[in-house]
């Protein structure tokens, strides 16, 4: 009989901490719902030639920009999906696998990286890109893990372009993990 009345307990326990967690997380969607504005909708067809094949990977989420574990709870944005990447003049389209695509204007475009962290996922050295981008007031740094890395530099140089950023700086951030 005591067995059962710990294992009971540890289940209840667990399923507390579970909770915490959930509302936790629901308190920060509401904090930062009232922050940030609306995201920009998605073009129902982009008609502008692409920039740059598209790449395949995994979109690991948006956060503040240079706070990579403050991670951004608002709608559909804190979770990590397959995806796929399409640039354009028009702007940087993530085309996330189970959420709604999210659509990054050019004119909002301020910078991209790569970089080892963000949003709790920590990779090598330059395991991800990251783009810069102002949503309202605030800057945010959305991650993508790219199923081929050798394509970063060439997608960082034309976000950089694209976001007008002429001399080449360095590329690799300094998130610590």
């Amino acid at each position: 009989m005591t067995r059962v009345l710990l294992t009971l307990a540890v289940v209840a326990f667990f399923a507390l901490c579970v909770f915490g967690m959930w509302r936790g997380w629901r308190a920060r969607a509401r904090r930062q719902a009232a922050v940030l504005p609306p995201l920009p909708a998605a073009p129902a067809d982009l008609t502008a030639a692409p920039l740059l094949p598209e790449t395949t990977g995994v979109y690991v989420g948006s956060t503040t920009a240079g706070d990579w574990q403050d991670r951004i709870a608002v709608g559909d944005l804190g979770f990590r999906s397959a995806a796929v990447l399409r640039l354009t003049g028009e702007g940087l389209l993530i085309d996330r696998t189970g959420a709604q695509p999210l659509w990054i204007p050019a004119a909002q475009l301020r910078d991209a990286r790569t970089d080892r962290a963000l949003a709790g996922k920590v990779m090598s050295r330059d395991g991800l890109l990251v783009v810069r981008w102002q949503l309202g007031d605030q800057l945010l740094d959305t991650g993508f893990r790219g199923d081929h890395k050798d394509v970063y530099q060439r997608w960082v140089a034309q976000l950089r372009s694209l976001a007008g950023i002429e001399e080449q700086e360095t590329v690799s951030g300094g998130a610590r993990a």
